[in-house]
């Protein structure tokens, strides 16, 4: 069962975790074939290594749209209206078989002029299955409040 969270129901500092996901080299051709970036280091081991990686190379946007996935398929979700923005850093390698999953840190919130919509500041953390920080930031986030 999902536990659907409202403006009024999260506070400054609650915190989510998502499930984890492993990521494939089937991941990473789907993605180079939906976005054309078919960077050397994504596409093959050799590219990898020319550039000192053991494997090839998941896209750093790939790993961000998957946890925004992995974040509205958690077993509890914010009552989202839409994504007003990200702010994102990446700060290691994903490569295929790393499992990944995020810790997401409610760091603000405001009330909007509308009396159905508020802002939510979520800090994100994705760590791999050693528990290193692979990718973190910000999404700035739109939430429904309780009629």
């Amino acid at each position: 069962m999902t536990i659907l969270y409202f403006f009024e129901d999260i506070g400054i500092g609650d915190v989510i975790e998502t499930t984890s996901l492993t990521i494939t080299t089937d991941h990473i051709d789907r993605f180079a074939d939906l976005t054309g970036d078919r960077f050397e280091i994504h596409m093959s081991e050799e590219g990898a290594a020319q550039h000192g990686f053991p494997k090839r190379v998941a896209h750093g946007l790939l790993i961000l749209s998957l946890v925004d996935g992995l974040k509205n398929q958690a077993d509890a979700q914010f009552a989202a209206v839409a994504s007003l923005g990200w702010e994102w850093k990446f700060s290691a390698p994903v490569l295929p078989g790393d499992v990944i999953k995020a810790r997401m840190t409610v760091t603000g919130k405001r009330e909007t002029k509308r009396p159905d919509r508020g802002i939510l500041t979520i800090q994100f953390d994705v760590m791999n299955q050693d528990t290193k920080t692979v990718q973190s930031g910000v999404n700035t986030l739109m939430v429904r409040r309780k009629a």
